[in-house]
């Protein structure tokens, strides 16, 4: 009986601790997204997210118009699109991206994409070869705010010099939308750590 008392109390507290580390990593999740450090780099990095077949979805819109406005105000000279090509889709997530940013002036010599990736960890793969193919140094990261932790670990992890840059706005705008994608980011966070723990 006393052993039970024991285990039970052990187990409250590890819910107790589990929760609050929940909570902090939501916590530092969100704060983090308030981060901006655009600076003068070599490239700005897009990650992907959902295209609806030629267009970019609203997500990714904002992602590409902020790669594409940090490029025309000076802060890099490439932008490096990321972004694979899904199940039954016609087009890769960085063929769309580019297409957008081609229209809207971007010169075709100063866009590179990647049509390999699935998930936001091959993104910064590949996108990481291609800085090191072009000699490139320092980098830009852009990805919506509660997205930017999560990137910015595996960036560090890819050995990237890397700076975030999320986007100023986002589709994001209602607990309603916000608070599934923010509890999806804090668990792949922590996914994240866990498995590279376990590597």
């Amino acid at each position: 009986m006393k052993v039970k008392k024991i285990l039970k109390k052990a187990l409250i507290v590890i819910m107790i601790i589990a929760l609050s580390y929940n909570f902090y990593v939501a916590r530092s999740i969100y704060l983090y997204g308030n981060i901006s450090e655009c600076v003068k780099a070599d490239a700005v990095i897009v990650l992907g997210a959902a295209i609806w077949d030629d267009k970019p979805s609203p997500v990714f819109e904002e992602r590409i118009k902020h790669g594409i406005w940090l490029y025309k105000n000076g802060y890099a000279n490439k932008i490096i699109f990321t972004g694979g090509k899904g199940k039954n889709k016609r087009y890769s997530e960085s063929r769309v991206a580019m297409n957008y940013a081609l229209e809207n002036q971007i010169p075709k010599k100063d866009i590179l994409i990647e049509e390999k990736s699935k998930i936001t960890e091959e993104n910064i793969f590949y996108a990481e070869q291609i800085v090191e193919n072009n000699d490139f140094s320092k980098v830009i990261i852009v990805s919506d705010p509660l997205h930017m932790k999560r990137a910015m670990l595996m960036a560090k992890d890819y050995e990237l010099e890397a700076y975030a840059c999320p986007t100023p706005t986002t589709k994001y705008k209602s607990l309603r939308s916000k608070i599934p994608f923010w509890s999806r980011e804090v668990f792949y966070y922590l996914g994240y750590r866990m498995y590279k723990i376990l590597l």
